[in-house]
């Protein structure tokens, strides 16, 4: 809770200082609803089984530079449900994040820099045999680190933090009968200390279509270093007008501690969208 509360602490500041300076902010967001489908007669001879599901993504990005200064924020979050034809309606998607770098600049394109990041989830999640293993805001998972930025442009960034800390933090609930995400057995956090990168790219394919790429990786000094975790995520959103989109996200995911193997999500479909 006391990270919670920091988090809070400075969406406070940052909003309080964005009104006494802000000439000198960057502020987008976007809103999209992602749409897919299939349905299928009782007449169908080739067979298949109805379904519709739906994902809510919003994201937003607030910019701030002046002088040798830049701070980069960005909050996403996304909420998903799949209906299959008779059964309930099941979550496919679940995900807050927030992430804040800020740095001084040192040299041509590169900044000393600190970076914060904050992932959780926003309700309760099952496995898939019904069973109840996780909830809002546990697991929730917070690095801070010290670092060089290198940021040639708004499209292009890489942050490396030899000195990162990771608190990775349960319900106890989750932890009475064995570890969980990485805690152990009976504890509600899991601490760690080592090296982070992070990187964004960003780039246009052609006219209409985009590709975002986030990576971030890390390494864990305490604990078996050689086992680095990934969590990579690609965007491709083909534009059809200011509203309309057929997007595309992939993502994987590699923590040793958690699961031992690798974590896919594929999500397509059309997306309605709101710029603001």
């Amino acid at each position: 809770m006391k990270q919670i509360f920091t988090m809070a602490l400075l969406f406070v500041a940052t909003a309080s200082f964005s009104q006494q300076d802000a000439s000198h902010w960057k502020r987008k967001g976007n809103l999209n609803l992602l749409f897919n489908q299939s349905a299928f007669n009782k007449k169908w001879l080739g067979g298949g089984v109805s379904n519709i599901a739906g994902t809510l993504n919003f994201t937003y990005e607030f910019n701030y530079a002046k002088n040798n200064w830049t701070w980069d924020n960005r909050l996403a979050a996304a909420y998903g449900l799949t209906k299959i034809e008779d059964q309930s309606a099941t979550k496919s998607e679940d995900r807050v994040e927030f992430q804040s770098v800020i740095g001084k600049k040192s040299g041509k394109n590169w900044f000393y820099s600190g970076v914060l990041n904050f992932k959780s989830q926003m309700a309760r999640g099952e496995d898939n045999e019904g069973n109840y293993i996780s909830h809002a805001l546990s697991p929730a998972y917070l690095q801070t680190g010290l670092g060089m930025l290198y940021k040639p442009s708004e499209n292009f960034k890489i942050n490396i933090a030899p000195v990162t800390s990771k608190l990775i933090l349960v319900d106890k609930q989750f932890t009475n009968e064995g570890s969980s995400f990485g805690v152990g057995e009976g504890e509600t956090s899991r601490f760690e200390l080592g090296t982070s990168i992070n990187l964004y790219a960003k780039y246009e394919g052609l006219s209409n279509i985009s590709f975002e790429n986030l990576l971030n990786l890390y390494s864990n000094y305490l604990e078996d270093a050689q086992n680095v975790d990934i969590d990579y995520t690609l965007n491709v959103v083909l534009t059809i007008n200011n509203y309309l989109s057929t997007n595309i996200s992939f993502q994987a995911i590699y923590d040793d501690n958690a699961i031992g193997d690798v974590q896919v999500r594929e999500v397509f479909g059309l997306g309605v969208n709101y710029d603001f």
